[in-house]
């Protein structure tokens, strides 16, 4: 025992950002230089629900409009997400701008700016009666407003994009005590990295790869791998590859001109496999268009 007592551990916790499965039409979440780029109007909205069965899952809540404004080149947005991970309930809102650079006929490169603010909510008062007396889980939830701002970069055309963006800057400090002893104490940067290409298959198919990195310091390098085959300008049928973490299944439909909606599934790779029923995430988009004469291009990210 003498000997068990003198060997000691660390143990680090690590931030959870939210996942997206469906990333490439919810750009604006993670990228301002996204805003106003489709050209119109864009409303967007989506549900996701992690490791369903499991108890305290994470599940995201998430929704977008954006649109050119007074010109072409400029465009803003706002986003509203609400992130539940167990005991703690984070709501972010944020302003996005952007400004489009001409390189040549048909691409264009986006610079953008966020501007955003979260409300950081712990309540442990729910886990109370499980662990017994301990004062802590009986204590006023622990809540705060953080203020942050990002920034990222957009090239598309009409059959590719690129992007690379840090949402947030500003690494609050999210610990009880307002000291900073390990990297879950504050909000840490995180990194973006994503591209995406459509190359035709025929008259009729369409074949879309596309990729997103995510770095941070809370937590290990991520790459989402998708893959994605287009129907008649009409359903996209495809799979994503998380190595190491899951695999799944996306499934959209454009059933009209100005609607999309989507619906993708995960499965964890991980020893969590057996105690969930895998990850489910429905997006719905819709394109208002104003002007009659107006013809809208497909739009494939």
């Amino acid at each position: 025992f003498f000997f068990f007592f003198l060997c000691t551990h660390f143990i680090f916790a690590q931030q959870y950002d939210p996942l997206y499965t469906q990333y490439m039409f919810n750009s604006l979440a993670i990228n301002p230089a996204y805003a106003g780029t489709s050209g119109v109007l864009n409303a967007m909205a989506m549900t996701r629900h992690q490791w369903v069965g499991f108890e305290d899952a994470p599940n995201t809540q998430t929704f977008s409009l954006h649109s050119p404004i007074a010109s072409k080149n400029i465009g803003a947005g706002l986003s509203l997400v609400l992130d539940h991970v167990g005991p703690v309930v984070n709501t972010n809102f944020s302003l996005d701008y952007s400004w489009q650079l001409l390189l040549t006929e048909k691409v264009k490169l986006s610079f953008g700016l966020k501007g955003s603010i979260s409300s950081f909510r712990r309540d442990l008062s729910k886990y109370f009666n499980e662990v017994g007396n301990d004062q802590i889980y009986y204590e006023t939830p622990d809540s705060r407003i953080l203020p942050n701002f990002g920034f990222g970069l957009y090239c598309y055309g009409e059959q590719f994009y690129a992007g690379a963006a840090m949402p947030r800057i500003i690494q609050n400090i999210i610990s009880d005590d307002g000291s900073v002893s390990s990297v879950a104490d504050r909000e840490n940067r995180l990194y973006i990295l994503m591209a995406g290409g459509v190359f035709n298959l025929g008259t009729e198919f369409k074949l879309k790869p596309s990729f997103m990195f995510r770095a941070s310091n809370s937590a290990p390098v991520s790459c989402d791998l998708n893959l994605n085959l287009l129907i008649k300008e009409t359903v996209w049928v495809g799979g994503m590859f998380r190595p190491r973490e899951a695999f799944g299944a996306i499934l959209q439909g454009q059933l009209t001109n100005q609607l999309r909606i989507g619906y993708a599934f995960e499965m964890m790779t991980n020893k969590l496999m057996s105690h969930h029923r895998g990850t489910h995430e429905i997006m719905i988009s819709y394109d208002f268009i104003f002007k009659k004469d107006y013809i809208q291009n497909p739009r494939y990210f």
